[in-house]
């Protein structure tokens, strides 16, 4: 799968929250929105970038920014994650993959010799009238949310 490309419109979606409530990308047009995905929640990556996010979203709220996480977790998963790290950040359940897929975020990995299908760190700025403005792929968690926020 293929990335989307800057310039882009962002595909709209409908994913729902850690307490089950709806979301969609196009209720947040106004403002810029840093759509990142990530593997799973309470992994060492993943929670570097949510928790990095959280400490910083004032920053990016003084840009009008939203930030908005996708992982193929379910509600609950995404709710543990939330109070374990005290996580301040919207995370959404894509189950069925198909922001996944719309974003083409999903891709062939392999570890210990398995082969699976599996979401690609990903992260796309996307501007206020939902068009995409950068896309980072292969992203290190490591220092991301500062380059995110010199990036907008």
């Amino acid at each position: 799968m293929e990335l989307l490309k800057e310039g882009t419109k962002a595909p709209n979606f409908e994913l729902v929250d850690s307490n089950g409530k709806l979301h969609k990308l196009s209720q947040y047009f106004g403002k810029k929105v840093i759509l990142y995905f990530y593997p799973k929640d309470d992994t060492p990556g993943c929670t570097k970038q949510a928790c990095d996010f959280t400490e910083h979203k004032t920053d990016f709220g003084d840009k009008n920014t939203v930030i908005i996480g996708i992982s193929a977790d379910d509600s609950d998963s995404h709710q543990k994650f939330e109070e374990k790290y005290s996580l301040n950040i919207l995370l959404l359940s894509d189950m069925a993959k198909e922001a996944c897929t719309a974003y083409g975020v999903l891709q062939w990995k392999e570890w210990m010799g398995k082969r699976s299908l599996g979401i690609a760190r990903t992260t796309y700025i996307i501007d206020e009238y939902g068009i995409i403005k950068k896309v980072f792929p292969k992203v290190n968690p490591e220092g991301h949310w500062e380059l995110l926020l010199n990036s907008i």
